[in-house]
């Protein structure tokens, strides 16, 4: 049976764990304090045909997913104030309604429920309102998620026609590969180029953006 990576090093510490509590007790209650001290992965020649590359770099460094974080942070601010716009209405209604109805403003039952009704018909307008920018905003995430993908695995079988890679591995924490077979600088530079290639208006925003500052 094949026990995967993680399992395998909670075993190993298990058996570290079993070794130690057989010590002197002098060592088990030592308590001494250690750190984990970082090893840096050493670069040596590569010896296979693989090459491996870091998302989270190419996500932070990508400039379609730099435009795909302002357009989000846009739509957040807009439905925050939608939010607070329908609420601070609906608040005020509802005040309005308990004032009348302390200073005995209403002279019949039947106007004051039609205040409530109108107060609840408000209110659930709002909430589908905001409901339906929440939707909109999900799809738009989806959306995004996809032409990233998209544009991802596109220039990864563009960019392996010229290299002929056995394999492009997904690095992950937890995982050591030689430096060396790091590739994650000619992705975000193949992508961003790509990108300008496509959008060259928005580049040239970002230029200009860029001379601003």
């Amino acid at each position: 049976m094949k026990i995967s990576h993680y399992a395998a090093a909670f075993a190993a510490l298990a058996m570290v764990t079993s070794c130690a509590s057989k010590g002197s007790d002098d060592a088990a209650t030592a308590k001494e304090e250690t750190k984990t001290v970082k090893v840096e992965g050493e670069s040596f020649t590569p010896t296979t045909n693989i090459r491996y590359y870091n998302m989270d770099t190419v996500m932070a460094n990508y400039d379609l997913v730099k435009s795909f974080n302002e357009s989000n942070l846009r739509t957040m601010t807009e439905l925050q104030n939608a939010q607070r716009s329908r609420e601070g209405e609906l608040n005020r209604l509802a005040a309005s309604i308990q004032q009348k109805m302390q200073n005995n403003g209403y002279l019949s039952e039947a106007s004051y429920n039609a205040d409530m009704a109108e107060l609840n018909k408000k209110q659930q307008a709002a909430q589908n309102y905001l409901g339906s920018l929440q939707a909109q905003a999900q799809e738009e995430a989806l959306r995004q998620q996809n032409e990233f993908l998209d544009s991802l695995d596109n220039f990864l079988a563009t960019y392996n026609k010229a290299h002929h890679y056995d394999a492009i591995l997904l690095y992950a924490p937890g995982e050591l590969f030689n430096p060396a077979l790091d590739i994650t600088k000619d992705i975000v530079e193949g992508l961003n180029a790509a990108y300008k290639k496509a959008n060259p208006a928005k580049a040239d925003d970002k230029k200009a953006d860029a001379k601003k500052k």
